[in-house]
């Protein structure tokens, strides 16, 4: 199963550059960290030489911060320009994303910031080179994948419980202590430490979709010490598990209405016709051209789901639905492959392992499958073609996790701090547009500043609006702060 906050999901999973922390030192500079040329791994090849990595201690338990240590991987490419102001610090969303992977292939997108940036970005706790978790091996992945995620059976509804249960204790034996330690508020304290060592009197942070829960949570731990702050494609500080889940549904909902209304149908009428598509698939999987493989109901929703985050894959749904009903499920079960980091050797990435394991540590919700069920017409009603599958998510995602949650909604209020930036989309799917104005009212008055655009996909910032990017741009390289609710049309 799929939590659906996820930035990374068309720009991670197309091309992902990996890198870790290679043989050799730079020159010694403000850091204090051994800084190296990057490496390759099994994922990619190492970033070019512009690029370097490093490792950094920091506690496992931040309570107490003289005992173990665990390492983090960071990653960076050094300011162009004689006018640095410092080092830029980015998150890429999931939770579970690689900053060591993204920041190289994201940086041409805030190449205007680097002229007084260093872009820095890093592995949070959990992902990747920083005690990276993996909770199932591929074969078992790929056996999941069988699992009806909208069960409609009593057998059914045992499996999907059995399964979730199962991947808590995966998780559980990969990462032994470190499971109880990978919160977003271990990860904000851990920001801190970042900024100290690179020399930076304050935060300047850049936090995308679930970057944007971990910016808020440093801003309220540490509110004197932010600097230049943009959060973008919010989530929603006030959303609880239920409530999330509920944004998801009516954002996606909304996403497909859009790209139905472009292709000439109603949103009732093609809405109609997918969830019919849907019920097909879910009593009779489609052959594909992979071999060995069908496209279940389940990986049909999340191939569904893919290209709704951006406006420019919106042909690519229309190809694959028209393929699926034709009776060929290969084209929905490329974009799930996508999705889900598949390879064609059947490798599979571990972003969803990394995005459980801190979404279940933070999240104290633990709704029952009885107290699903009793919410599904409610889904339903939000959306008829997302709305099981996210309202069946909230009962197995942290089903019988090994450890407790942390809280129902993160604290983000952050009185004192400077003003914090945070950009909403209105046709985000995947974080959607309220979030926005709720993270700006909850960082409190005085401190975040909204600007509201008026697009589509997931995210603002590079997505093809002028009015957004030089906004952006001007309130990080010249400190120049937008007045609150500024709309980009």
């Amino acid at each position: 199963m799929t939590r659906l906050v996820r930035w990374t999901a068309l720009a991670a999973v197309s091309a992902l550059l990996a890198a870790g922390c290679g043989g050799g030192t730079s020159d010694d500079d403000r850091s204090g960290l051994s800084w190296g040329r990057c490496k390759a791994t099994a994922d990619g090849p190492a970033p070019s030489g512009e690029w370097q990595c490093a490792t950094l201690k920091v506690p496992l338990d931040w309570s107490k911060p003289d005992g173990e240590t665990i390492g983090l991987g960071l990653i960076r490419a050094k300011a162009r320009g004689e006018d640095r102001i410092g080092s830029l610090l980015f998150n890429f969303g999931g939770p579970g994303a690689s900053g060591v992977s993204m920041m190289p292939s994201y940086a041409p997108t805030v190449s205007s910031l680097r002229e007084r940036y260093d872009l820095v970005s890093w592995d949070p706790r959990g992902v990747g080179a920083s005690e990276g978790v993996r909770c199932r091996g591929d074969k078992e992945i790929q056996a999941a994948e069988s699992v009806d995620l909208t069960p409609d059976t009593p057998a059914e509804e045992k499996a999907y419980l059995e399964d979730a249960a199962d991947f808590g204790k995966g998780c559980q034996k990969d990462a032994g202590r470190l499971l109880a330690h990978v919160s977003t508020a271990d990860s904000a304290r851990d920001m801190d430490r970042i900024r100290e060592v690179l020399g930076d009197p304050r935060m300047n942070y850049f936090g995308i979709s679930y970057g944007t829960e971990l910016g808020g949570t440093y801003a309220h731990l540490f509110p004197k010490k932010v600097g230049r702050m943009t959060l973008d494609a919010v989530v929603d500080p006030g959303a609880d598990t239920v409530g999330h889940a509920e944004n998801q549904a009516r954002g996606f909902q909304r996403a497909l209405d859009s790209y139905l209304v472009s292709t000439g149908q109603t949103p009732q009428e093609g809405s109609r016709k997918i969830a019919a598509l849907l019920r097909r698939i879910d009593a009779r999987p489609l052959p594909t051209s992979l071999p060995g493989r069908k496209l279940t109901q389940s990986l049909a929703f999340t191939g569904i789901i893919l290209p709704l985050y951006s406006k420019d894959s919106w042909p690519t749904l229309t190809g694959a639905l028209d393929a699926a009903e034709r009776g060929d499920g290969s084209e929905l079960l490329t974009l799930a492959d996508r999705y889900n980091e598949r390879d064609p050797s059947g490798r599979y990435g571990t972003t969803t392992h990394a995005q459980r394991v801190i979404s279940c540590l933070d999240d104290r919700q633990r709704p029952t499958a009885a107290e699903t069920k009793r919410l599904l017409p409610r889904f339903e009603k939000i959306s008829p073609v997302f709305g099981a599958f996210l309202g069946w998510d909230t009962a197995g995602w942290c089903h019988d996790w090994p450890v407790p949650g942390q809280h129902d909604t993160p604290e983000v209020n952050a009185p004192g701090a400077a003003p914090v930036l945070v950009v909403g989309n209105t046709g985000d799917p995947a974080t959607p547009y309220e979030g926005a104005r709720r993270m700006a009212d909850e960082l409190g008055r005085g401190v975040g500043v909204m600007l509201t655009w008026r697009g589509e996909g997931h995210g603002a910032y590079g997505s093809g609006s002028d009015c957004v990017d030089s906004t952006v741009n001007a309130y990080l390289l010249r400190g120049s702060v937008p007045k609150d609710g500024k709309v980009c049309s």
